[in-house]
């Protein structure tokens, strides 16, 4: 049971924990040892923010053509992502990214592949909302016709009302806002059978062949938990991806190893991977930034294909493909972890069913995140 003390966090046992200086009246459900998600000051987690926010992540009147909603890009059943290399906006416009999965994302403190700024679900929402390089929702232009269609709905009216009692005017921007980030930040996953076998103790919830790939994937021969699991500061590693903030999470912790450059490409120097999509570098305009992107969620992993930022590689055993050969295009600026792996075939048989053991497959289902409108 080593691994178990990796993952040790030190917080009070428990279903409830509180977080965060944000409002919060919700119960999050979490098993004992988890901590509950850190929230930002402007936060309002409660249950009727909750509902709310659900209703409006599957309602298609949320885009600026009413073809899209939320739930569009982030499907459940596929651990809130959407199956796609990349994704595709309301439009027909083509994304250079595929859709991160929402599972956990409570927990992320970068929400998205490659940019650093934004660190909380209020501000990343007004970006499908709002965002036109490249077009999501496409609610820019059309803002005042939405919110008027949606006040106009008696339902709305009600969930709006119970959402924020008290407020002179209802469905607005920020309030949409609001929700949609409780909402969100309330899809938690630590159900898997890893999580049974790392939190509950059940050690039958993995097979000898799971087991052994746990053991593997978290050893010094493949280093897998080097970067999921936050180099150095392992309890970071809450969510498989390379580094989470909770309740219990220091302020000087570091978050410096979050974006890695994968060996995906290697075109001509400097730019080693498309000009279309060099990662961190532009954010940062720093050379050994080109090609990094955000370390994903492991969780689910299975149902989340295709894999990579820009869904490049099909299948997981194609992925261990990629990290056996230490890159698929090794180049100047790939992230010095990565090098060639020797495996025997059980070795990756074993990898791939501890990847299996990472499905929650009550998440995949759980009314709580269902499509109200159904």
């Amino acid at each position: 049971m080593a691994v178990l003390a990796l993952w040790a966090i030190g917080t009070p046992d428990g279903l409830f924990a509180e977080a965060g200086s944000g409002e919060e009246t919700y119960e999050w459900n979490l098993p004992p040892g988890v901590p509950a998600p850190r929230l930002p000051p402007d936060a309002v987690m409660t249950e009727a923010t909750v509902e709310l926010g659900r209703h409006l992540f599957y309602d298609m009147r949320l885009s600026g053509n009413g073809t899209q909603s939320c739930a569009s890009c982030h499907v459940q059943e596929l651990a809130f992502t959407d199956g796609r290399a990349r994704g595709l906006g309301s439009t027909g416009e083509q994304h250079a990214r595929s859709p991160m999965s929402l599972v956990n994302v409570a927990y992320r403190d970068a929400l998205t592949w490659a940019n650093p700024t934004l660190r909380t679900l209020e501000k990343h929402v007004l970006v499908p909302m709002l965002g036109i390089h490249p077009v999501e929702l496409g609610m820019a232009g059309h803002e005042e016709r939405i919110y008027s269609t949606l006040a106009a709905d008696p339902m709305y009216q009600a969930l709006f009302a119970n959402a924020f009692p008290g407020a002179a005017h209802h469905v607005n921007r920020e309030q949409i806002v609001i929700a949609l980030a409780a909402f969100q930040r309330s899809i938690v996953s630590f159900d898997s059978p890893f999580d049974r076998y790392r939190f509950y103790g059940d050690t039958t919830a993995l097979d000898p062949s799971a087991r052994r790939g746990m053991q593997l994937f978290f050893s010094s021969r493949t280093n897998c938990g080097g970067c999921h699991m936050a180099h150095n500061v392992p309890h970071l590693g809450i969510n498989l991806d390379g580094g989470s903030k909770h309740s219990a999470s220091r302020d000087d912790e570091s978050e410096v190893f979050l974006f890695h450059n994968t060996g995906l490409y290697a075109l001509d120097e400097p730019f080693s991977y498309p000009e279309d999509n060099l990662g961190l570098y532009e954010h940062t305009g720093i050379l050994r930034d080109i090609g990094k992107f955000r370390i994903p969620t492991l969780r689910n992993i299975a149902v989340t294909a295709p894999y990579m930022h820009d869904g490049s590689i099909a299948t997981l055993d194609e992925v261990l493909d990629h990290y056996i050969a230490g890159g698929r295009a090794p180049n100047s600026q790939q992230s010095e972890f990565l090098v060639p792996l020797e495996l025997s075939a059980r070795d990756r048989d074993d990898l791939i069913a501890f990847l299996h053991s990472l499905t929650d497959e009550k998440l995949l289902a759980d009314p709580r995140w269902s499509d109200p409108w159904r």
